[in-house]
């Protein structure tokens, strides 16, 4: 009973507050400004989109912690914590978005700016997690601070960075998002309080989509990317299982491996390997509609999330 509430309660938030922040956005004309290399199709469908619908998801998770504790009798501050990483990242998201606006450009922060804000982010905090409560790479296993505190720094710059290109299709890194947050809830071993907060988070994320499905009223932006990428990797943080993220970030991975490969073919052997990318623009320009390759992915996420969370539980015996 107190699962489905949460559910109920949040979801609804999110839609109630989505449906007036798209309004206030479409009156303030914060319009996506689609990038000029990126498909043509899209300046021409989706220029006319509000973005930043992402700080919705910061205004229910506020509320929600209130209700987190009532229902889990978490302690409010362990709730809040948790809330360090999701909402500095979104921080820096939602910076890069302003930026965008103000300049009415499809480029916001300078992307050697933006990698410097993400490492200032991300070493304190990572560092600090390693010492107050340890990092484990899985259950009974805490790596030592040298070697977690930056694989964890480097894995939340990759998460932010990869759900961020993800993010360029309705529905798509909201949909991979929902899917990971339920891989979460079924695979981690959640206390009471992790398990609202993903539950929460599946809310959210299927909130978002009831806008953000195509054709989309609303783009999650910077923000949004950027915050999705913090509750997952924090998730598994606080789960105790760091390499959790491999399996739940299984698509993110795909997408940001696929832009690291055109940019090294591009550099070294003067050749593109996609017509595209982030992929699912390759599979764009060969035909595919939007909805077939956002369903399609979907399935590709859940089946390589369930294959490679199997595949860690056979060589952890567990």
């Amino acid at each position: 009973m107190k699962i489905f509430g949460i559910l109920v309660i949040v979801f609804f938030l999110q839609i109630l507050f989505l449906s007036g922040w798209i309004s206030r956005l479409n009156a303030w004309r914060v319009v996506q400004i689609q990038k000029i290399y990126g498909p043509e199709s899209h300046i021409r469908s989706k220029s006319s989109t509000p973005s930043m619908g992402g700080i919705v998801f910061l205004a229910v998770s506020i509320l929600s912690i209130p209700l987190i504790v009532f229902l889990s009798e978490s302690l409010p501050g362990d709730l809040v914590l948790f809330w360090i990483f999701p909402f500095g990242a979104a921080s820096i998201g939602f910076i890069d978005d302003w930026i965008k606006f103000t300049k009415k450009s499809s480029e916001g922060f300078p992307s050697l700016y933006k990698l410097v804000a993400q490492i200032l982010l991300v070493v304190p905090w990572a560092y600090w997690v390693a010492l107050s409560r340890g990092i484990f790479l899985w259950p009974g296993f805490a790596a030592p601070v040298l070697f977690s505190a930056p694989l964890l720094a480097f894995l939340a710059i990759g998460m932010m960075n990869a759900v961020n290109v993800t993010d360029g299709l309705d529905g798509l890194a909201a949909g991979a998002s929902l899917l990971s947050l339920l891989g979460a809830i079924v695979w981690l071993r959640l206390n009471d309080g992790l398990l609202y907060i993903a539950l929460a988070g599946v809310a959210m994320c299927a909130g978002f989509l009831w806008y953000n499905a195509h054709p989309a009223k609303i783009f999650m932006g910077d923000v949004g990317s950027h915050f999705l990428a913090g509750i997952l990797l924090s998730l598994c943080v606080y789960a105790d299982f760091l390499v959790a993220v491999f399996p739940l970030g299984f698509l993110f991975g795909l997408e940001i491996l696929s832009v690291a490969i055109q940019l090294v073919a591009i550099h070294f052997f003067k050749r593109k390997v996609f017509r595209m990318s982030p992929f699912h623009h390759h599979f764009e320009l060969l035909g595919w509609g939007e909805t077939q390759i956002v369903t399609r992915f979907w399935m590709v996420h859940g089946a390589g999330l369930t294959f490679l969370a199997l595949a860690v539980n056979g060589l952890l015996g567990a």
